[in-house]
């Protein structure tokens, strides 16, 4: 340190803009956990028009999850007669908890990155990734995730002829990662959840995409889903994917590390 105390006085500033950036960050995450409860927290009850909602802890009921071998559908007869096997029966499967859908099994030597769940309508695919969601905003499960960034496939629908960064794409549907510096999504371990894999109107094409590694490199809807899913792009997140069984062949075997399915409560 000189006379003027000149070094002294760039340590303290550096010291106190980090504590500063530290503070802003853990204030988002505090506005995006309580938007996500806020979402999460309730369901509707009945059909849509009658607007009535209950709390989802008051009427959520543990589904039967259970993890599969990966089974090619080839035809739409092929999905009627799965649609029905899995209605009559429980088919042979490891069953595996809502919480733990990341999590490792004791015979497992890889880490769980894409989770691709599938069922048919009305199994309870969107209330399980909202559950997931509900325990993780109120601090109950999974607090080695960073942040939870739900994404449906329905909104995505809205803006598939938009170009986009990664950044921008979270922004878009979550406004609290405004103050995100972009760099700070590689530091983080984000869990984006993509429901609705069926009513998807964008061309996923994991063969010819375009190679994207830079979340805040701006490119269509669907380049950024495949290169996200492929690991090209983001490779820290953990991502999940919901789909009826006829669409959920649209994710290439070798994209993903565990494949559940949803058969009820």
């Amino acid at each position: 340190m000189d006379s003027s105390g000149n070094m002294w006085n760039t340590h303290e500033g550096a010291y106190f803009s980090a504590l500063l950036a530290d503070v802003v960050l853990q204030e988002m995450f505090g506005e995006h956990q309580t938007s996500l409860r806020s979402r999460s927290e309730y369901v509707a009850e009945g059909t849509e028009e009658a607007g009535r909602e209950k709390r989802l802890n008051k009427v959520y009921t543990e589904l039967y999850i259970t993890e599969e071998l990966r089974q090619e559908v080839h035809n739409q007869h092929e999905v009627m007669q799965m649609e029905t096997a899995t209605k009559t029966n429980k088919l042979h499967g490891t069953a595996i908890k809502n919480p733990d859908i990341f999590k490792v099994r004791p015979d497992q030597h890889r880490s769980i990155r894409v989770v691709l769940t599938s069922g048919v309508a009305g199994a309870g695919k969107t209330f399980s990734v909202q559950k997931f969601t509900l325990d993780w905003a109120e601090g109950l499960e999974n607090q080695d995730i960073s942040a939870v960034v739900p994404l449906s496939f329905r909104e995505m629908n809205l803006i598939r002829d938009e170009q986009h960064s990664l950044l921008t794409l979270i922004q878009r549907f979550h406004p609290t990662f405004q103050k995100i510096p972009a760099e700070q999504l590689s530091v983080w371990k984000l869990l984006f959840i993509f429901d609705g894999l069926d009513e998807s109107r964008l061309s996923l094409d994991f063969n010819n995409s375009q190679v994207v590694s830079d979340v805040t490199q701006k490119s269509s809807i669907n380049i950024l889903l495949t290169n996200l899913i492929q690991g090209r792009l983001l490779p820290s997140a953990l991502v999940w994917i919901t789909s009826r069984p006829a669409a959920a062949n649209q994710i290439p075997p070798s994209c993903v590390d565990r494949l559940t399915e949803v058969r009820g409560p």
